[in-house]
């Protein structure tokens, strides 16, 4: 019998890149109601791969089951059915979570504690040493953007938001860990927080970190991740790369004006000249032999825009196909 780590997704990465996240056909349902005999079925047989160093992204609407397949990848909850790997070990090793990190929704930080003395309270249960604190908690506190000074001068029940969330990443990378699981980690972030999270999971990315991580915010999704993945009513739906769903080959709807018509014919297709002597058309990828030849035909843009469909919008599609 072949093993897990023998049956990766169907989605191909490079052969020498070694899969940390593995599941198979995991499935989780709780029993509810007064007497427990009632069923709700959270998560329906999840296959899905995740390689070293890429950045996943893990989409879906509320109740689709997220949350309840960080829990089983993380150990905090066993499937009812199904298993998995992570780190090469299967889920819920304890020896694993050593490696990895771990951003909730909405953590829960011990509010009369600083800042500084919630990482040094992390850094204590990961035993690394007082040496080693001194130096990476002012570094880690550099990389999420927090002060020092209300790092340790400051409860953390006086902090925003926004300062609760970069102490929770600061939390999570405290053990320098291999994988990292962020849950909905732009919640509630306004706009600026939002980017120095994106910065953030980006400067890990570089650095060669895996990142796992759940997220509404799509725009934000589209420009971070390798690879993402779509559950709805606990079934993983579709999952691949941004070029792989949305579609590789980008074509560009192009409006412009002037020009010659037979030259712009060869270049355009569905070519449409308006009564004002503007002219729209779909232009194939390379683009930038067209730009130089509608200069030389004394033709000018007035837009470009790409074709293919936002992340947002394939996602309303691919939910939309499940009601139906």
């Amino acid at each position: 019998m072949k093993s897990l780590a023998d049956n990766p997704d169907s989605h191909q990465t490079p052969p020498d890149t070694p899969a940390v996240v593995i599941t198979s056909e995991l499935r989780k349902v709780y029993r509810t109601g007064f007497w427990m005999n009632q069923k709700v079925v959270s998560l329906k047989g999840c296959s899905l791969t995740v390689y070293q160093g890429e950045t996943f992204g893990l989409l879906g609407p509320n109740g689709a089951g997220k949350t309840t397949l960080l829990k089983l990848l993380l150990g905090i909850i066993r499937p009812t059915t199904g298993r998995g790997l992570l780190l090469g070990k299967p889920l819920g090793d304890r020896t694993v979570k050593q490696r990895i990190g771990y951003l909730s929704e909405n953590p829960y930080l011990y509010e009369y504690l600083t800042g500084w003395e919630f990482l040094q309270l992390a850094a204590g249960l990961f035993q690394i040493p007082a040496s080693v604190q001194r130096q990476r908690i002012p570094e880690l506190l550099d990389l999420v953007g927090l002060s020092v000074r209300d790092a340790q001068k400051k409860q953390m029940r006086r902090y925003s938001k926004g300062m609760l969330q970069r102490v929770g990443m600061a939390q999570a990378l405290i053990n320098d860990p291999e994988l990292i699981f962020l849950d909905e980690p732009m919640s509630g972030l306004d706009p600026l927080g939002r980017y120095r999270m994106r910065e953030i999971i980006l400067s890990l990315k570089a650095a060669g970190k895996t990142i796992f991580f759940n997220s509404h915010i799509l725009s934000e999704v589209e420009q971070i991740c390798d690879r993402i993945a779509i559950l709805a009513h606990g079934e993983l739906i579709c999952m691949g790369s941004l070029d792989e769903l949305l579609g590789g080959n980008q074509t560009y709807h192009v409006k412009g004006e002037g020009g010659d018509a037979a030259i712009l014919n060869k270049w355009l297709s569905n070519l449409v000249f308006e009564p004002d002597g503007s002219w729209h058309g779909i232009l194939p990828e390379d683009y930038y032999d067209f730009l130089s030849s509608l200069r030389l035909m004394g033709g000018k843009i007035i837009s470009m825009q790409l074709s293919r469909p936002s992340l947002e919008e394939f996602f309303i599609q691919q939910l939309q196909k499940q009601l139906h």
